[in-house]
């Protein structure tokens, strides 16, 4: 999934923006002429974990972008058979630790919610690698690492999906400095290809746009997709009194062939553990 040569690449997003269907489709040249020039038709490490390639035109509007989104997207609801899980988080110690430490930091250097989401979601697929990579030839096979895809959306329409590697290892400040990177990257089309190829779960995290619950599509040949709603203040019984908490609604789709809903079920209560205790992210 590495070194994929992106030398004079035209991204086909809005403003020249490359998108995953860029690098799919120069991944798949490249392997097509490997091919050719060594007479080898195996699956090579590289294309085992680059998603699926597909030609497309190299100048594409936004409303073309989802309707190639929209497609594949139906074709992963039809071939996959989701099972969805659903789990609202206390998140006020999150809050709290996140207010606390970002008070001694300067603005370029304070830590977003999603850092810990990506944390979390990382720390849950290590320990749950059950969803932590890809169903091909009808079986499971586990990912290299734990690479959590984060879903980006492009100013002008349309989305990109490039992830932070080993985010099981990272920490969260580390994590927070490559998210920074990624953004300001998908934001100017200059996306590196090996942010583009070899994630092994998406994390998509619609609750800055008010979205209170998100039912997610897994993108294939992944076998897990976690969502993250917005934070709203909810009645919540703790310790035996009813209390008002800021709380989180996190969603698991997950391939039923590579898992079932006890797995899916511990694996979101160690999501949740994590985000209770942020100061062992």
């Amino acid at each position: 999934s590495r070194g994929i040569d992106l030398d004079g690449l035209r991204g086909s997003g809005p403003d020249g923006a490359v998108v995953a269907a860029d690098v799919n489709e120069r991944a798949a040249a490249m392997r097509q002429a490997t091919e050719t020039a060594t007479g080898v038709t195996g699956t090579s490490a590289a294309s085992r974990h680059a998603a699926p390639s597909a030609a497309t035109p190299r100048q594409r509007s936004p409303e073309s972008m989802r309707r190639l989104i929209a497609e594949r997207m139906s074709k992963a609801n039809r071939e996959i058979p989701h099972y969805r899980l659903v789990r609202d988080v206390d998140v006020s110690t999150l809050q709290h630790w996140l207010s606390e430490t970002n008070a001694q930091r300067p603005i370029a250097e304070r830590i977003l919610p999603a850092a810990a989401y990506v944390r979390a979601v990382a720390l849950a697929a290590a320990r749950h690698p059950e969803l932590n990579g890809f169903w091909r030839e009808d079986a499971f096979q586990s990912g290299d690492g734990v690479h959590v895809a984060m879903a980006i959306s492009l100013r002008r329409g349309g989305l990109v999906t490039p992830h932070v590697a080993d985010a099981d290892r990272a920490s969260i400040d580390q994590i927070m400095d490559r998210l920074r990177e990624l953004v300001a990257a998908a934001r100017a089309g200059t996306l590196k290809s090996s942010w583009m190829t070899g994630s092994t779960i998406t994390l998509t995290n619609l609750g800055d746009t008010g979205a209170d619950l998100v039912h997610g599509v897994i993108s294939p040949p992944q076998v897990a997709l976690v969502g993250m709603g917005r934070v709203t203040d909810r009645p919540w019984v703790a310790d035996g009194e009813l209390v008002v908490r800021p709380v989180l609604t996190v969603t698991l789709a997950a391939d039923h062939r590579a898992t079932d809903g006890a797995i899916g079920s511990r694996f979101l209560s160690t999501l949740a553990h994590a985000l209770e205790h942020p100061e062992e992210l």
